[in-house]
């Protein structure tokens, strides 16, 4: 009953054809679902989230009045992706961090995609992300972005793109790794015959990673974790990783640096500290060196870091490769560094600093999707066909002001996902954003965070703006 009269409505579902029966590789899914019965659905839906609750998984909505944390939504029904899909999807991440950490380190070195003409100069040097105080940086080896989470959207065509590039502090992957534990749960005997990849091995990948980058003659190093505290919107996942890797999660004020090191208050007196894992922006890092307000960061910090007495990941400076305007350019990038094409496109994209395009968006804002460049979460976002007369005015005199500052993407048909809405199933749009640790080693977590618009017809997946989430399945074949 819960699929009855279900209707893909001419978008690509990750579970159903065209014609509404299930596809190959979710059918054994679709005939546990149907076979449970509609009240023993419901009641593994309301245990998840009860479990949800009690393991106190939440996120912070800055602004909300109503209290400080909210508990991440979450739909029982995974999303499976296929090994063949997956595999084009980690070649083409493995390529696109590839070449952006070269980007990076070439655009606080030499600059020789800029003295080229590839990029232009102004765009790069005018980025707010741009960050002169990391010319001439030399990370632990060349590795500037360990940890990055890119996000993908399916169009209609059931192609898979690229929607933008997380470099700075990716969130989401403790969602991703409970999200498996309360799936396990509720269907294991799927789990027993689907083959789906394993993801919780992720935090001792990723303090692996960070060990990696210790400084030289450092065999067992103490590794960090710095958060802004517990108002930051990610606090939960900051304390989560810190537990699984078995680190410290300190804040600015639990660090010092003396005598040339940076050092962690500790009940047994002053402790060295060889490597952070800092969630925390740029400008907040460092009042000596970014923001002389800052009241988040370490005094000194960067004086240690350019010493080469500390690692920091992902290293300073890192967002220039996630400002939305130079996403537009990550095909170049690509090609310039590794002479390849991308694997996986970017969604077409117009950038409002050039007169001709920015002419085409102004003249087209109800058929666009406008960013800004260095917002997350939903904001500063135009939804053009969701849109009012008002916003769009607000957004032509946004644009007309700091063209630079803004790109717009035609409305993409999302993918759906089927998701239980009362007593039925109805489609909701969804992106994955999988995650990538890079280093000595490459290493792609197998799925990802899968965002669900739960507001019936939303594009936006964000969970400030009322998304949830869902399970991502991988098979192995």
């Amino acid at each position: 009953m819960l699929f009855e009269g279900y209707s893909t409505e001419g978008f690509h579902d990750e579970m159903f054809d065209g014609d509404g029966s299930p596809r190959s590789y979710a059918r054994l899914l679709f005939e546990r679902i149907t076979s449970v019965g509609d009240a023993e659905l419901r009641r593994y839906q309301q245990a998840a989230e009860q479990a949800l609750f009690r393991m106190g998984i939440t996120f912070n909505v800055y602004g909300d009045q109503a209290g400080t944390e909210k508990i991440f939504p979450f739909d029982i029904i995974p999303r499976i992706i296929t090994a063949g899909e997956w595999s084009q999807i980690d070649q083409g991440l493995r390529q696109r961090v590839h070449a952006l950490n070269i980007f990076i380190s070439d655009i606080y070195g030499e600059q020789k995609i800029l003295k080229d003409g590839a990029i232009p100069p102004d765009l790069i040097l005018t980025a707010k992300s741009f960050r002169q105080a990391c010319i001439g940086l030399k990370p632990p080896q060349g590795a500037w972005c360990h940890i990055t989470g890119t996000d993908l959207v399916r169009d209609k065509d059931g192609k898979y793109y690229v929607l933008e590039d997380n470099l700075r502090c990716p969130s989401g992957v403790s969602y991703v790794l409970q999200n498996r534990e309360i799936m396990k749960r509720t269907f294991p005997k799927i789990f027993d015959h689907s083959n789906v990849r394993p993801v919780g091995d992720y935090p001792s990948h990723l303090l692996k990673t960070l060990q990696d980058i210790a400084p030289q003659g450092i065999t067992s190093p103490t590794v960090a974790l710095l958060t802004p505290g517990i108002y930051n919107s990610a606090y939960f996942e900051h304390a989560f990783l810190a537990k699984f890797m078995g680190i410290e999660l300190v804040e600015g004020r639990d660090l010092v640096v003396m005598n040339g090191y940076v050092m962690m208050r500790t009940t047994k007196g002053f402790e060295r500290v060889d490597v952070i894992y800092r969630r925390i922006d740029d400008d907040f890092l460092d009042p000596h060196t970014f923001r002389p307000d800052s009241m988040l960061g370490v005094a000194g910090i960067m004086d240690v870091y350019r010493a080469g007495r500390v690692a920091l990941a992902n290293a300073p400076g890192t967002g220039i490769a996630d400002d939305k305007v130079v996403y537009a350019y990550v095909p170049k990038i690509i090609k310039y560094y590794l002479g390849e094409d991308p694997i996986l496109p970017n969604v077409p994209t117009y950038v409002c600093w050039d007169d001709a395009e920015r002419k085409h968006v102004l003249e087209n804002l109800d058929k666009f999707v406008v960013k800004a460049a260095n917002e997350s979460g939903g904001y500063g976002m135009l939804v053009g066909p969701h849109s009012t007369a008002e916003q769009r005015e607000k957004f032509k005199h946004a644009i007309t002001a700091d063209p630079r500052n803004y790109i717009a993407q035609p409305t993409l048909a999302l993918s759906r996902v089927p998701v239980i809405v009362d007593d039925h199933f109805e489609g909701r749009h969804v992106d994955l954003r999988p995650y990538v640790l890079y280093g000595t080693d490459t290493f792609v977590l197998p799925g990802g965070l899968t965002r669900v618009a739960l507001k019936k017809g939303s594009l936006v997946v964000n969970s400030s703006q009322g998304g949830g989430s869902k399970d991502t399945w991988v098979l192995s074949c």
